[in-house]
């Protein structure tokens, strides 16, 4: 967690024209950026969160640039932003009193769900997920091509790869990554909330124009370790999508862990248990027996 050095609170009171009466950190993030929950001399709140490195400084601009295209009530308000070539500032609406899940209850899973329909609904000149990321079909072929990171992880054999292999490839190269939809890409419970007007998504870093149906696949294996449903009782009958977030997840999982995001490998493992359960299922496959 990085300080809130004297020099950041001074660029924060400028920017917001008022004083910071008190400072607390925001725990629980998975980068090293400076998360903060401001009281204003004025009475009011406010969060901060600025870049630490090079790295969590990109992911602000990217993010003030999708603040820049899309407000929205699902989105924190943002109350002012402020580049630099080491530690950009963002200012944004404190959600500090909002309700936090986990625990889930079957309502607000279906909050979440209406919201990221609203979310896909939208249109706004964002990059797309192919012009960000590439065409990212290939994490089935990059475990097959070393499969140890995968399988040093307890999972699954060597047997049930081998046999599954085929069938997880071909099927998340049928995902549509084209679209007309904004998506989210960072759906977790860590990343959204509810408020007084309803849900509200957060680090919108990831957000870009794609597939909406991936969108909300990639947040339903973190839903399930928290105690939700199984993936396909919500979005049943996608082979597809269910291919293509396990595969992300077991072409990540175990690699080593990244210098500004140490805990990552922790909750891809932790995602990639449901959804390798998932794409079995939805595949036809044995489950892979450490996985159960």
């Amino acid at each position: 967690m990085a300080e809130l050095s004297g020099e950041i609170r001074a660029r924060v009171e400028s920017l917001l024209n008022d004083g910071i009466r008190s400072a607390q950190p925001v725990l629980g993030g998975y980068t090293a950026a400076g998360r903060w929950r401001l009281g204003l001399r004025s009475g009011g709140t406010a969060f901060v969160k600025f870049g630490a490195t090079a790295t969590t400084a990109d992911a602000l601009r990217l993010e003030a640039r999708v603040y820049g295209q899309l407000r929205q009530p699902f989105m924190p308000a943002l109350l002012a932003w402020e580049d630099h070539p080491l530690q950009p500032v963002m200012l944004l609406e404190d959600l500090g009193a909002a309700y936090w899940p986990p625990p889930w209850s079957s309502k607000m899973i279906d909050e979440v769900l209406a919201t990221l329909d609203a979310v896909h609904a939208c249109r706004a000149h964002l990059k797309t997920s192919i012009e960000l990321y590439g065409q990212v079909d290939s994490d089935w072929q990059e475990v097959g091509n070393n499969p140890e990171p995968f399988l040093k992880l307890g999972l699954a054999t060597p047997a049930w790869l081998e046999r599954a292999l085929p069938m997880l490839i071909e099927a998340a190269a049928r995902v549509q990554d084209e679209g007309e939809e904004v998506i989210h890409l960072d759906v977790r419970s860590d990343n959204l909330c509810r408020a007084a007007r309803g849900i509200v998504l957060v680090d919108w870093n990831w957000a870009c124009i794609g597939n909406g149906a991936l969108d909300t696949g990639f947040w339903l294996p973190s839903l399930q370790a928290e105690g939700g449903p199984s993936p396909d009782a919500i979005l049943p009958n996608r082979p597809d999508i269910a291919a293509r977030v396990s595969g992300f997840f077991a072409a990540r999982a175990g690699l080593p862990p990244i210098p500004d995001a140490p805990h990552v490998r922790i909750v891809q493992l932790q995602q990639l248990t449901p959804a390798l359960l998932w794409a079995a299922r939805e595949l036809d496959l044995p489950l892979p027996p450490s996985a159960v």
